[in-house]
């Protein structure tokens, strides 16, 4: 039911908040605080708490406008997404208050659904069981004495969906955990109790038990800290360092959120969910700006568990709808999550008070040596005829925490118009209690003894939307394959040939596809009014992401139903406002019936796609069968995707990037010095067992 309440207009305006420099910064503190002000000044008697203070992003044609015309365009209302919680009463309110105008503008009840969890939300759990006598109870069952309760700790989790409790009630799932020492890695103690804990009230309403009870473990605590590496031998002595210097300063220019880099200029915004949003990308080509992207961001993952035994069936993280890849943010450490020089931008969230938090360093923005940019030696002169071009990247990234796992999200820029993602993966295994001699069928691994880590996926869902020289944009499929033409006919005598299989889309339903490692499956996103002079094929970026599993839990799956967009590979939609989240805006607790997010915006699949403004969707990640190797904490495990010009340049769009070393065949046969340019020439490297230096690409 929605409960729609008249439009406020009327209230006094709040303190103003600091005008933006630009339309898609994200909200300042300050804005925060004018926000939740207004709020509270047209609900005196709501006793209400902020869940989400965010910027709502600008409508598309307002924005381009003002980016037309920066300097005498109006720039667009300054909106909040606002997401509040009444004390005692179920469901959200949610709203738009522009800050321009001082006033809310939109304010509607929304019953039936549960909003994110926030730090807030997750931190009061732990606290609740220790004390609770339920948990107690279990925790005395599984050897744990009543007067060790400050040494039990839990992952607070959404309940994901569990039909005994349906969305009324906002609801977390304790994961149990035992540590003997403060310093201990409490994921090889798992216990085998499941709290499940009310957040308004701040109660345990249920506890779900096994059948068979698993007593606590044993074996001493797998540790990865500086004793327990002591242990084992000690940490290595033969590691040199490595250096990262740029004495000359950075090649990127920063204006308030705005980057320039080779070519290359974009916006970086933040907010609570989606963490890093790069939008507005364009690329300086010899004089034409040229747009590509207008909004990129991560929307929404899952993190789908293998074993089918209740409650694990439950363990399905949405950890940006479910918990937020903003709100799980870290502040970043120079010299440690990232080497070199470094830019980094801030982020501010509200607490259920509507002041702001800040977390500092939340973005790390810098450069890297990107090897060899392209090379070419003539055999001719035994290779005296060379150039050897290296390239370097910029790197855009953040690093956020779900409970046991963190998520190092990296955005790469290359010197080629080639856009880049990296996710790392590392942190430490989801575990479970393993019984002595039990079998895990499958469905896990022992990692260690008497802990058992469930076989689970990691898919990422990619939201693009494309501005490939312009607002009208197509999709299409592209399949590398044999030619039709049989092996001794006379278009294909000798069997060799084959070509690419262009399967344009026309409609959301014709979109919907998965990848296919056979064919080499990728997808360009082109526009069909800008053909290239000499290929005479659309402009395009070429989607080229080899790691995209399927999603395993079979259709009509809990997790199917709730996680529709990682059922296929690739969507596309018809560009709308303001619509991010293909799993829906409220995530938890939600039971896929319906599936919310992209089957609503789908619909029939008939909805038009070609040649207009579109959205793809793309998910992709890991299928993860944890090992040994893998514990007491995970090495990271990368995956990455591109975004590759194709038909986009006349030509290769690095030629412009110095050499570090030139030489051609006149001054070959000349007896002529090589070119090479001071700046990026290479004078530090020297041979790994000598002193002298050794210059670049020298005999």
């Amino acid at each position: 039911m929605l409960e729609r309440l008249s439009q406020i207009s009327s209230h006094t305006r709040a303190t103003a908040a600091p005008v933006a420099a630009h339309p898609l910064d994200p909200l300042s503190g300050e804005e925060m605080k004018a926000a939740a002000a207004i709020v509270k000044a047209a609900y005196p008697d709501k006793r209400l708490s902020f869940n989400v203070l965010s910027l709502a992003d600008p409508k598309k044609a307002e924005f381009l406008v003002w980016d037309a015309d920066r300097a005498n365009a109006p720039k667009p209302a300054r909106e909040v997404d606002v997401v509040a919680l009444e004390a005692g009463v179920s469901g959200v309110w949610e709203g738009l208050v522009d800050l321009t105008a001082g006033k809310i503008v939109e304010w509607t009840k929304v019953d039936g659904v549960q909003p994110i969890l926030t730090f807030e939300d997750l931190a009061k759990v732990e606290t609740v069981i220790r004390k609770d006598p339920k948990v107690i109870e279990q925790c005395v069952i599984s050897g744990i004495p009543e007067s060790d309760m400050h040494k039990v700790y839990c992952d607070p989790w959404t309940i994901g969906y569990d039909e005994r409790f349906g969305t009324e009630r906002r609801l977390q799932q304790a994961i149990m955990f035992y540590r003997s020492d403060i310093d201990d890695s409490q994921y090889s103690h798992p216990l085998d109790f499941c709290p499940i804990f009310d957040t308004e009230t701040s109660e345990i309403i249920a506890i779900d038990i096994p059948a068979v009870r698993r007593p606590l473990s044993k074996a001493p605590h797998a540790n990865f800290h500086e004793k327990a590496v002591e242990a084992l031998g000690g940490y290595r002595t033969d590691i040199k360092p490595i250096v990262v210097q740029q004495p000359e300063g950075v090649s990127f220019k920063v204006s308030g959120r705005e980057i320039e880099w080779q070519n290359f200029k974009f916006h970086v915004g933040f907010n609570y969910r989606e963490g890093i949003v790069l939008s507005n990308i364009s690329y300086n080509d010899h004089g034409e700006v040229r747009p590509l992207f207008y909004r990129m961001s991560l929307a929404e993952m899952v993190v789908p568990y293998g074993n089918p035994d209740h409650p694990h069936h439950r363990k399905h993280a949405f950890d940006l709808g479910e918990y937020g890849g903003g709100y799980m943010t870290n502040s970043l450490a120079l010299g440690c999550d990232c080497k070199g020089v470094i830019h980094y931008m801030d982020a501010a969230f509200p607490d259920r008070e509507g002041n702001p938090i800040d977390i500092k360093n939340a973005i790390c923005i810098h450069e890297e040596d990107d090897g060899v940019l392209f090379k070419h030696s003539d055999f001719r002169d035994s290779y005296a005829t060379s150039i050897n071009t290296r390239g370097v990247k910029l790197i855009v990234s953040q690093i956020f925490t779900a409970a046991n796992y963190e998520y190092m999200i990296y955005w790469i820029f290359h010197m080629d118009g080639t856009i880049q993602l990296e996710i790392k993966l590392t942190g430490i295994l989801n575990t479970y209690i393993l019984g002595e001699g039990e079998d895990t069928r499958g469905f896990g691994t022992q990692v260690y003894p008497g802990v058992n880590a469930h076989n689970h996926q990691h898919l990422f869902n990619l939201r693009i939307n494309p501005m490939i020289d312009g607002l009208n944009n197509s999709v299409q499929m592209v399949d590398a394959v044999p030619s039709d033409e049989p092996v001794g006919s006379p278009n294909n005598f000798y069997g060799n040939a084959f070509l690419p299989k262009i399967t344009p889309f026309k409609t959301t339903g014709e979109a919907i596809t998965d990848y296919n490692g056979a064919t080499s499956r990728t997808w360009d996103m082109i526009n069909p009014s800008r053909k290239h002079p000499y290929s005479g094929k659309p402009a395009s970026y070429k989607l080229v992401s080899r790691e995209s599993p399927m999603l395993l839990p079979k259709e009509g799956s809990l997790v199917a139903k709730r996680a529709a967009f990682a059922r296929h590979t690739v969507h596309v939609t018809p560009y709308v406002d303001r619509q991010f989240y293909p799993a829906g805006k409220y995530v938890p607790q939600t039971s896929g019936e319906p599936s919310r997010g992209l089957p609503e915006w789908i619909g029939d699949g008939t909805g038009a796609i070609e040649n207009t403004d579109v959205v793809l969707w793309h998910t992709f990640g890991i299928t993860h069968f944890p090992a040994p190797e893998d514990f007491p904490v995970m090495p990271a495990e990368p995956m990455t995707l591109l975004l590759r010009p194709r038909n986009f340049f006349k030509q290769n769009p690095a030629l412009d990037v110095p050499p570090s070393h030139l030489m051609t065949t006149s001054k070959v046969l000349s007896g002529g010095a090589p070119t090479t340019i001071k700046s990026l020439t290479d004078s530090v490297s020297r041979l790994a067992f000598g002193e002298a230096k050794a210059e670049c690409c020298s005999k």
